[in-house]
Order: structure tokens, then C-alpha cells, then sequence
């Protein structure tokens, strides 16, 4: 008689709480698969001493050796945060654990890092909960059993997050305690491992793969079995019959033609972020030298790794293990990649930053590692510049892959495998991970993101898997290894195997098809909060990008002169290479922790002292005098633009001095100056200018008026009238007002510092009150003083400034700022109508729409402008420039600057205090493409430099222009330096507008050849030049091309 079945129907829901338990550290623990991976422990096998160094000092291996040690034991707390406790280590291994390998498991609730005796960094560990962690050390891979083991293990009072206090992002709890929970040798059970290993992938499966498909149902049903044979009583057999139904089912093949994903071990750490420099400095040792012990297990492993100025500190700080780390790169298993020096910001940085990031790592790695990057790797930055394909392609890289923008909360981005275009047609490959992560842990999710979430399958059968913990450094992980080698041709997932990066791009190119295009920027539609805040460090980067810029065109003037001149390359290095650090892309954003802002603070000041003693050395050597007379001094106005200037500049006073007019403390005079491009004037020979400005009242009106607009205010400092004479044409609608400082809550849904979302724009109110009154009449300048009370807790003085000599009207502001979650802006309204705003960008412009048709036009409520937006229609437009802010928002008519803001975390004193900024208004005839913009924006941010040299020295010194474009006005001269690598002169230019460009380059150097080259200076094709006219042969640019020449100087 047939009887039934012993065995009920699994249930799904069951099996799968069942199943997770089975492996769980949490339920069941001690009677489940968990308890089975170690085979035995030992806790008393560890003596243990420790050294507490004092403050928050970060000692090296070599000074921590000689120090005293006291015994301590688990169980005790260490802190503050940030401090830093070195621990030694004496273990003795049990006998009987003879033939065993044996592992040190140490959970100091906390980062550590292990060290051999002989100082050499071993492997980082990360205790606490969460995929971050990694509490085992190997020690022996085959004890001899009662051998005598000695070790050092660092502790740094931090997490993989640093110390925020009771969530990610707020800001650190300064005197935490992390509680040394575990410090133990164990011996691992192999066959336990390899099952955990093989239940992850089988319940990965059973849970993600559609809930009808046979193969979950596989999966469900393998889990179950597996299971059901855990035997407690027979356990080494029990773990064998347990394997024989996992194996069973892992060794069923993938179809033919299923999605291949290449698995890339990386580990993005934040060159600052939720903790300060020095910490990163530790987290790469600990997390590189952990990816170079797991390469000795897993033969088929490889790791990439980016970011220049990491391995610059790492060869600093850890040079055994960065030899270890170039060996390892020789055999291909530790790949450097990205090409830039950090991973920067790219909203915010100059057109000449980015290409300096890409000088600075490509000759780096280079150097240290013998090839250039081929792929720009830039996982995390919040938007990407539509120059950056031109930039790519002429740093010698082919290839991008980042996958941010897979965190947009308004549209998801279209394309995961497609060609970017920028700005001016340059087209490089890109792939944007389509697992949405660059911490991907290896799991079966991962897998099926990677097909599901894939949206240029019909053109691309492969993605890339950026996996292993980071952020915070950590990496790819044992267990991350192990998934990827059981996923690497099973049935019902991606076929998956290790690799790298460029492979990966290579094969895309030679399999893909038909692969979509997307022309412009990528915008990042989140994090639109950081081109605002932490304001102090974006007004130290636009100033200090220009500093720097200055400093090299007088050391090439001195060097093209043949002066007794060193031009100082090391120390611009060492300048550029602090400001590059400064523009990674949590610290230029605003987005890190205050210990890392103060960093970076200090970091500018030392740039900026060090810059302004460099200019002025420069520009005495440029003025030097073969006389030493002690004649009386004169000014010189030294033009450091491409093109002739006639300005007002302020100049201090002297007695005898007869200026035309006197500032108002009578401290400093007015004078107009015209210069020549690249070219010094003596100020002396400045003439009454018969063009004049006044300021008066006209009733309950201030009105400032010159020969080319009339300027009306209110008695709260209001534009109320903005009328050009010229062209007979108001400006102001009626009714309205510019210059409206407005306050708006500013509450994000959750990233404090980064964002500021859409319904913020529903909470602008008008700031306080103001009061205006007349601070200087004319003639060369006339100024309204505009006080503010903004708020009950801020106030703002503003000078508000018309010269003779141009329509554009500035306002100068200083602000006392102290708010919470409030945002500032200055709001003003034209009587122009356009679909389009057109914004500064590097080397190029971007036009946005002024509308909210679509939700990719209304996602634009905020974006990123550098030294200008203008709005402008047929015949006509206005620009509002800058001098270090980032932030629009222009709305049909309505443009709006974003000034200040006041996040609380992760740093609580963000944007507090005082600032200074200063912003204007620049009327111009004709659209956009018909106006001086660029160039006037150019002027607002870098004032002529005067300076006192003696008589002799301006009559000896002809001020004939180094440069000049002759031809085209659309073409920008913006940057002259010395050649990496010898004496010529390299300058680099850009097309403006986005149109051709035909002219020549004019010198007064003695110029005996030209080549063109890339931004890495390797010399391409020669450039014809006329020694008689001083002047090359006609050039051709395309809209927006960045053009770089090499010039051979006698």
C-alpha cells in the first residue's frame, strides 16, 4: 500500500525567514550554521598592553614602538573621538591547534589597523556591525602549534563614518567612548565557511529572482534541503551532505548569451568628508593594505584604485607598503585609475582646475606607476561639466564611468552604456554602473540590478560592478570574493567574473552597437544646496584659482624677458597640487564635517600667503631696475587679462597727489587707466577722464547716473529703475525691484549641507529692513551705503558702486550671518523675456531654460553658474556677475543669486560669521552672443594689480603685450606657464561663445617656434609663425575647443 508523503509543501514565506536565521549572527546563534565557523576559540591566548597618545595626535609606527605600554583588557573604553591608542599583542597559540590556520579576531568597536613588528602596515579592520565589518586577521595559515605571535594594532577613536552623533551626517559626538569588545584567536572552520558562503547565494537567489521562475523555486526548495540535513549531533558529516546540496545546485550552468557583469574591486575613500585629512591618510593604509593581503588568496583578484594625492600621502607616510603596492601593480593586480589628482567637485572648480587635476595624476601615475590612466573614474561627484569630454580626451583618457546620477529624485537618468558629447562634440564612451552603487557587496541583488536597472541592453550585453565598501575606505572583503567566484557561471544570473575597468571599456567598444548619445552636462539633479554652501571655501577657491593664474603669467614674463630668473615650479606645484586637493568633492562643496573645514581653511591660507609673497617677488623682478637710484616710486596698473582695459582702479594716496577724485576717508584716490592686454601702465600717465558719474536724490529716490544708464533706488536700497541711455531703454518692470535680499527656509528631506529642494522657492520673504544713503559723488565714482538689518540675528553693509567709465553696477556686501536653515539670496527682475538663461561654465557656457514645462525644466530650480547667468533677448540682455558664488536660479524674468545658507550638519557651524562677496549688474546691447560678458566677467573678478615701482623701471620696461588674440573676441587667452618639463612657454585658450574663431597670436617674446599640444603638453603638430610680424600664422577654432600651444622662446 503506497503511502504519502512525510514532507509537507514549503511555504515561501517560511522557508525564507528560516533560511536567513539559519545563517544569522543575531537569531540562533549559538546552535545555528553561524556557530559553526570557528572550531575553536581562544581568548586567553592574547596578552595585551596598550600606549594612549596624548591630544588627538596621530604618532607614527616608529615613535609608537618606544613608548610605554600598560596591560588593559576587553571590555574597556577608549576615546575621545579621533584619539588614537596603540596596542601590542603577545599570543601564544595553543598545542593542539597544531596544522590549523588561525585567525585574530580584535573588535574595538572602532577602525584599527594591524602591524608587524618590524613596522610594516599588515591589514585594516573595522569593528561594530554593518557590511563594513571586518574583525579577522589571518595570523598562520598552518599553526605549529605553541608558537609565540607579536603584533601592534592601532586603534583610531573613529568608525568607517567617523563619530557623527546618533546618525550618519550629524555632526561628531566629540567625546565618544568605543568599547574594546573582542580580541581573540580562533580557528576557522573551512567547511562551515564554504556553506555560508554557498546559503548566501542560494538565498540571494531565492529571494531576488522573480517568486514563479524555476529557478527560485530551485533555490527555495536547495534551502530547505540544506537545512534539513544540518545535523547538530553529527556536524562534520551533516556540513559535507549540506555542501553536496549547494554544490548541486551552483553547478548548473548560465544559458548562452546571458548579461556578463565584470566585477571591479574599488574602495572609494573620501579624501575628507565625516572626518578630517589626517584620518584619510590612515584609512588608505588600512584599506589598500587589506586589499594586498586578500590578493594572496584569491590569485584571480584585482583591485583598482584612484586618486593621485592618496598615493602621494601613502608613499609619504607608508613607504614599505607603497613599494608593496607598486609591486603588486607591475603583476596587474592593483590597478591605479581616474587620472586626476583627487576626485574632484566638477560643478565648481575653473575650466584650468580640471586641467590641471588631469596634469597632476596623469604625470603622477606616470611617474610612479609607468602609464597614464585611460579611465576617468568618478563614482561620487554631484554633476558633471559638459566640458569635462574635451578635457578627458585631451589628458590622453578614453573612457568615463561614474553612476551618481542614479540618485536623482526628480527624472532617472536614460542611458547606463552610452556615448557622452560635450560641449564642444568630443565624444567618450561612458557606462554608469546600472547596479546604482559604487559600494556594491558582490550579492545576488547586485547581479540582478545589473541586468533590471540596465537601460541600453539592446546595445550593450555587459555592465560593470564597482564592488567593495567604501566612503570610508574598507573595500572588497572576503566574503565579496568568494559570492563573485560562485557567481561566475551559474544558472538564473549575469555570468560574473573579476576584472578591470579598461577591459571592461574595451570590450564595450569593440561588442556594443548603436549606442545612444547625450550631449551637455550631466546634471546631477540632487545636492543642489553645495554650490552654496560653506561659502568662505568657495570664495578661497575662485580667488585662489586667479592668484595662481597671476603668479605664473609674471614668472613666464620674467622667464620670456631673460631675466636672472628661477621661475618657481616646485613651489607652484606644491600651491596648485593644495588647491586641487581642496576641490575634492565633499570638502569645495561644503558637505564634510567641521574638523575637515578648518582643515581646508588652514590649507587656503597657507596657498594665499605663500601666493601673494610669490606675486610680489614676481612682479619685482618683472619691475626691477638696472638703477638703484632711490628715485621716488610710482604706481603701475599691470593687466593680467588678454585684452586692452580702460578702468577706474583705486590707488593709494601721496602727498602732492592731484587726483581727480579722493575716496571717501581720503585713504585712497581714483584715477582711469587703459592698459594693453598682458601689459603694465603707469598709472601718472592717467588723463582727466571728461566721462563722469553722481550720485544725488530726486525726492524719496537715490539715483547714481553716468554717460551710459541711470540707476534708481529706494531708501531700502531697492533697484527700483535701471534706465540705458543709449539704447532709450528701461530695464526695471514697473512695480518691481532688483537687489531684493530675500530669506527662505532652506529644510531639506534629509542631506542637510547638500540639498535644498523645490519648495523652497514657495517661502521667500523680503530681508528685514535697510536703509540707504550717498557715500561718494563723482566724478570717477559715485557709492550708496545700504545697511541691513536682515534678520534678528544678521545684518549686511552694502556698498553699492557706479564708475564713469561702464554701465555695469556692483554691489559689494559684507554680511553677518547667523541663522539656522535659512537661506539668502538677491533677487532681481528685467523687463526681458526668455526661454533661456545662459551661465558661465569651464572654458564654455551652458544655457538652462527659464521655464517649467517639463520636469527636466523644473528639476533646474537651482544650478550652477560661475562668473555669471545672463538673461538676454533679441537686441538686449543683462548679466549678474559674481565673485565667488555658484548658486542660480533664474525663473521667467526673475534671476536669483543663492548668498548664504546655514545647514546644521555634518558640520552645526557651517556658513556662520562674517563673509564678503560681491556681485553686479552688466546691461548690454544685443543676445548674449553678441555681448562682452565673458570678457566684463573676466574684469569683475580680476582687478588690475597695482603696484609702487621705481621711475626708472617704467621707462626701462617697454608695456608692450606678452599676448594678444588679434581677430577674434570670441577667443579667451586664459592661461600662460612654463612647460612641465622645460623652458617654453605653454599657453592655453578656449572659444567663448560657441562659434568659430580665425585670428592670430600676437607676442612680444621672442618666440622661434609654436606647436600645438594637449593639456599633458606632448607636442603635436606645428603652428606656422611670422618673425617679423611677431604674430603666428591664422588659427582656426571650433565653438567652445580648448586650445593649448607650446611655444619655443629665444
Amino acid at each position: 500500500m503506497a503511502t504519502l508523503s512525510a514532507q509537507p509543501r514549503f511555504v515561501r514565506s517560511i522557508t525564507l525567514t528560516r533560511a536567513e536565521k539559519f545563517s544569522s549572527s543575531e537569531f540562533y546563534a549559538d546552535i545555528n550554521l553561524y556557530s559553526q565557523l570557528y572550531k575553536a576559540r581562544a581568548p586567553h591566548a592574547v596578552e595585551l598592553e596598550v600606549y594612549s597618545v596624548p591630544g588627538l595626535e596621530r604618532i607614527p609606527f616608529d615613535d609608537a614602538i618606544k613608548q610605554r605600554f600598560v596591560p588593559t583588557t576587553t571590555g574597556n573604553r577608549f576615546g575621545p573621538s579621533w584619539s588614537t591608542h596603540w596596542f601590542k599583542l603577545k599570543i601564544t597559540v595553543p598545542r593542539e591547534w597544531a596544522g590549523e590556520p588561525v585567525e585574530l579576531l580584535w573588535d574595538s568597536s572602532s577602525e584599527a589597523m594591524v602591524w608587524s613588528m618590524d613596522g610594516v602596515p599588515r591589514q585594516g579592520l573595522t569593528g561594530d556591525k554593518g557590511v563594513d565589518r571586518r574583525v579577522e586577521y589571518q595570523l598562520l595559515k598552518k599553526a605549529k602549534g605553541g608558537e609565540t605571535v607579536e603584533l601592534l594594532v592601532e586603534m583610531a577613536c573613529n568608525g568607517m563614518f567617523g563619530a557623527g552623533n546618533n546618525g550618519l551626517i550629524n555632526p561628531p559626538e566629540e567625546d565618544r567612548k568605543f568599547l574594546l569588545s573582542q580580541v581573540e584567536i580562533a580557528v576557522p572552520n573551512k567547511a562551515a565557511w564554504q556553506l555560508f558562503y554557498d546559503m548566501d547565494i542560494i538565498l540571494g537567489m531565492a529571494k531576488g529572482l522573480p517568486e514563479n521562475s524555476p529557478r527560485a523555486q530551485e533555490a527555495l526548495y536547495a534551502c530547505n534541503q540544506i537545512i534539513d540535513r544540518f545535523d547538530r549531533r553529527d556536524m562534520e558529516n551533516a556540513l559535507q551532505r549540506c555542501l553536496q546540496v549547494s554544490q548541486e545546485f551552483l553547478s548548473k550552468k548560465a544559458a548562452p548569451g546571458v548579461h556578463r557583469v565584470t566585477a571591479v574591486g574599488n574602495c572609494h575613500i573620501d579624501t575628507a568628508w565625516l572626518w578630517p585629512y589626517g584620518e584619510t591618510r590612515r584609512k588608505t593604509a588600512r584599506s589598500w593594505a587589506t586589499q594586498l593581503r586578500l590578493m594572496e588568496d584569491y590569485p584571480e583578484y584585482v583591485f583598482v584604485c584612484s586618486q593621485a594625492q592618496q598615493l602621494e600621502w601613502l608613499s609619504k607616510d607608508y613607504p614599505k607598503l607603497f613599494k608593496e603596492i607598486q609591486e603588486a601593480a607591475k603583476k596587474g593586480r592593483f590597478q591605479v585609475i581616474g587620472a586626476t589628482w583627487v576626485e574632484m567637485d566638477c560643478n565648481l572648480p575653473s575650466g584650468e582646475a580640471f586641467c590641471r587635476q588631469f596634469l597632476y595624476g596623469q604625470r603622477y601615475y606616470e611617474k610612479n606607476f609607468g602609464a597614464r590612466c585611460k579611465v576617468f573614474w568618478l563614482p561620487d561627484t554631484f554633476g558633471y561639466s559638459a566640458q569635462l569630454p574635451q578635457i578627458i580626451k585631451q589628458s590622453g583618457a578614453e573612457y568615463f564611468f561614474t553612476q551618481k546620477l542614479s540618485w536623482n529624485n526628480i527624472n532617472k537618468f536614460p542611458n547606463t552604456t552610452f556615448t557622452w558629447v560635450g560641449l564642444d562634440g568630443t565624444k567618450v564612451l561612458t557606462h554608469m554602473a546600472p547596479c546604482e552603487t559604487y559600494t556594491a557587496q558582490a550579492d545576488v541583488s547586485d547581479m540582478i540590478r545589473s541586468t533590471e536597472r540596465n537601460r541600453d541592453l539592446a546595445f550593450s550585453n555587459q555592465s560593470l560592478l564597482p564592488y567593495g565598501n567604501g566612503d570610508g575606505g574598507g573595500g572588497p572583503q572576503r566574503a565579496m570574493l568568494e559570492r563573485i567566484r560562485r557567481m561566475k557561471d551559474v544558472d538564473g544570473l549575469p555570468k560574473c567574473e573579476t576584472g578591470s575597468a579598461v577591459e571592461f571599456f574595451e570590450s564595450v567598444k569593440k561588442e556594443a552597437k548603436g549606442l545612444q548619445e547625450w550631449k551637455g552636462e550631466l546634471y546631477f539633479e540632487l545636492h543642489r544646496g553645495t554650490y552654496t554652501t560653506q561659502a568662505p571655501i568657495k570664495r578661497y577657491n575662485r580667488k585662489l584659482e586667479f592668484l595662481l593664474r597671476e603668479i605664473e603669467l609674471a614668472a613666464t614674463y620674467c622667464l620670456g624677458l631673460n631675466r636672472d630668473f628661477k621661475y618657481p615650479k616646485e613651489e607652484l606645484d606644491a600651491l596648485w597640487k593644495d588647491l586641487l586637493l581642496n576641490q575634492f568633492h565633499d570638502v569645495l562643496p561644503g558637505s564634510s564635517i567641521e574638523l575637515a573645514h578648518i582643515d581646508a581653511r588652514a590649507i587656503y591660507k597657507k596657498v594665499e600667503t605663500k601666493a601673494k609673497k610669490m606675486l610680489d617677488t614676481t612682479l619685482d623682478c618683472l619691475y626691477q631696475s638696472s638703477q638703484q637710484t632711490g628715485e621716488d616710486e610710482r604706481y603701475a596698473a599691470f593687466n593680467t587679462l588678454a585684452w586692452p582695459r580702460s578702468e577706474i582702479v583705486e590707488v593709494p594716496v601721496h602727498a602732492g597727489d592731484n587726483l581727480q577724485q579722493y575716496s571717501a576717508n581720503r585713504n585712497t584716490g581714483y584715477v582711469k587707466v587703459h592698459t594693453d592686454a598682458f601689459a603694465f601702465k603707469d598709472v601718472a600717465d592717467s588723463k582727466a577722464d571728461h566721462q563722469k558719474v553722481q550720485a544725488y536724490t530726486s525726492g524719496q529716490e537715490i539715483i547714481l547716473e553716468n554717460d551710459f544708464v541711470v540707476a534708481k533706488f529706494n531708501t531700502s536700497g531697492h533697484l527700483i529703475s535701471f534706465f540705458d541711455k543709449s539704447d532709450v531703454r528701461e530695464l526695471v518692470p514697473q512695480g518691481q525691484a532688483g537687489n531684493k535680499m530675500k530669506l527662505f527656509e532652506d529644510v531639506p528631506l534629509f542631506w542637510d549641507a547638500w540639498d535644498v529642494e523645490m519648495y523652497h522657492l514657495n517661502t521667500g520673504k523680503d530681508a528685514g529692513t535697510a536703509k540707504a544713503r550717498i557715500e561718494e559723488v563723482g566724478p570717477l565714482r559715485a557709492t550708496l551705503v545700504v545697511k541691513h538689518a536682515l534678520s534678528e540675528h544678521s545684518t549686511a553693509v552694502q556698498t553699492i558702486v557706479l564708475t564713469a567709465s561702464s554701465p555695469r553696477l556692483d554691489f559689494h556686501t559684507e554680511v553677518e550671518w547667523h541663522e539656522n536653515r535659512t537661506f539668502l539670496k538677491v533677487e532681481f527682475m528685467w523687463d526681458i523675456h526668455s526661454d533661456v538663461a545662459t551661465y558661465d561654465s569651464q572654458y564654455g557656457v551652458i544655457q538652462r531654460p527659464t521655464t517649467y514645462n517639463t520636469s527636466h525644466d523644473y528639476a533646474k530650480f537651482e544650478v550652477c553658474g560661475h562668473k555669471f547667468a545672463d538673461l538676454s533677448e533679441h537686441g538686449y540682455g543683462v548679466a549678474l556677475l559674481n565673485d565667488c558664488k555658484f548658486g542660480y536660479s533664474t525663473h521667467g524674468n526673475t534671476m536669483r543669486l543663492s548668498l548664504l545658507r546655514s545647514p546644521k550638519a555634518p558640520d552645526v557651524n557651517s556658513d556662520m560669521g562674517h563673509h564678503e562677496f560681491s556681485y553686479a549688474v552688466f546691461p548690454h546691447k544685443g543676445t548674449f552672443h553678441e555681448s562682452n560678458v565673458v570678457r566684463e566677467s573676466y574684469q569683475f573678478n580680476v582687478p588690475m594689480i597695482i603696484k609702487s615701482v621705481s621711475q626708472s623701471a617704467l621707462k626701462e620696461r617697454h608695456p608692450a603685450s606678452l599676448f594678444e588674440i588679434e581677430g577674434a573676441k570670441n577667443v579667451v587667452l586664459d592661461t600662460i606657464k612654463r612647460a612641465e618639463d622645460s623652458d617654453h612657454v605653454v599657453v592655453r585658450m578656449y572659444e567663448a561663445y560657441g562659434g568659430r574663431a580665425l585670428f592670430k597670436l600676437k607676442s612680444a617674446l621672442n618666440i622661434t617656434s609654436i606647436h600645438r599640444c594637449n593639456i599633458l603638453e606632448d607636442e603635436g603638430a606645428a603652428v606656422e609663425y611670422n618673425k617679423e610680424e611677431h604674430a603666428s600664422g591664422w588659427l582656426t577654432m571650433h565653438a567652445f575647443e580648448i586650445l593649448t600651444l607650446k611655444i619655443k622662446v629665444k
